[in-house]
């Protein structure tokens, strides 16, 4: 498979924690430019850092990472290079999460956050042309009350927030525990979605889809587990939002030889290929799709099917679907042969 055909098929991404695309010499741009102080003095200390063996000791650092974003300006910065990224990589469609709880337990705005990830989201709307969506996250480790409390911060804020999310330490913390928060986020007109079997069992994966009424899982891997609860995935199409170097990096699979994303689509699951926090798992969507598709000998017509998933689980308007699927065979027609 030429390289060249997975850097220019046009994609798009659904699996993002922007605060996870915090380059290290945007933190240290940033920690010197608000006063703030890293255990850090150069990008290659903080590389060193990025050596994790479950998902704890990723947030660990993730969260230390992100006490250098203060202003509106950082966040817009932290956006807007990202979105300078996926202009490069062909990215075409991008539904970004967030984590305000994250941000304002520091005695950051609300606002704050948002109005920076949004002004660098319409700037990319008109200068590169990526569609985009804004998805709220909530941390499952922090209380139901405070799941609640971002939610009503998020209310003025609802036309630039399309959906709800859940993210976080899994183990210990299951989907029910949101189950009111996601009934009030649907009644607001939230989409919703979660982050379930990465880390955590496969029940944590039908709660998602039984108690909170997602629409998508974010990761999912572990339904393997559960061959009911494979089946019922394919059966529905229920997307699963998959990030391979992530779940090397974090050890769910020991080398990217061992993932099971082929085998779901195999299965005839909707998998989708993600970077997650591409920053500290060591690539974008182009590095993932590269290195998924050489560990488990993809097909091109294999790597067609993902990409094209990718578009029929956002949030689009299908009419926007249809255009973008279309754009991918007509990409896929003319190119190298696979």
């Amino acid at each position: 498979m030429d390289s060249r055909f997975i850097e220019g098929i046009p994609k798009a991404e659904l699996h993002l924690h922007i605060e996870g695309s915090l380059e290290p010499e945007l933190m240290l741009a940033f920690a010197e430019r608000n006063q703030v102080a890293l255990p850090y003095s150069s990008v290659e200390e903080v590389r060193k850092a990025y050596q994790f063996n479950n998902l704890q000791t990723f947030l660990d650092i993730y969260y230390a990472g992100a006490k250098v974003l203060l202003v509106e300006q950082d966040f817009y910065d932290l956006t807007w290079a990202y979105l300078a990224r996926m202009q490069e990589q062909n990215v075409k469609h991008v539904e970004i999460f967030f984590d305000p709880q994250t941000h304002t337990e520091r005695g950051v705005a609300f606002q704050t956050v948002v109005e920076g990830i949004d002004n660098a989201l319409k700037d990319a709307r008109r200068e590169y042309g990526i569609s985009s969506y804004l998805i709220l996250c909530f941390l499952r480790h922090l209380s139901e009350e405070d799941a609640f409390k971002t939610l009503e911060q998020a209310l003025p804020f609802r036309e630039k927030i399309i959906g709800v999310g859940l993210d976080s330490s899994e183990v210990g913390h299951p989907p029910e525990k949101f189950k009111r928060v996601f009934a009030r986020a649907s009644e607001e007109g939230f989409r919703r979605v979660a982050h379930a079997g990465e880390e955590g069992p496969p029940e944590y994966i039908i709660d998602a889809l039984n108690l909170l009424g997602v629409e998508r899982i974010d990761h999912g891997v572990k339904c393997e587990k559960d061959s009911q609860l494979v089946a019922r995935l394919a059966e529905s199409k229920m997307p699963l939002t998959v990030c391979p170097l992530s779940n090397t990096r974090l050890c769910v699979f020991a080398k990217m030889e061992d993932h099971n994303l082929k085998r779901l689509l195999d299965l005839g699951l909707c998998v989708t290929v993600n970077s997650d926090d591409p920053a500290y798992f060591g690539g974008y969507m182009n590095e993932n799709l590269k290195a998924v598709q050489e560990a488990l000998d993809l097909s091109k017509e294999d790597l067609v099917e993902v990409v094209k998933n990718g578009f029929r689980a956002s949030f689009l308007p299908e009419v926007a679907v249809q255009s973008r699927l279309q754009a991918v065979d007509d990409y896929a027609s003319k190119t190298f042969d696979g």
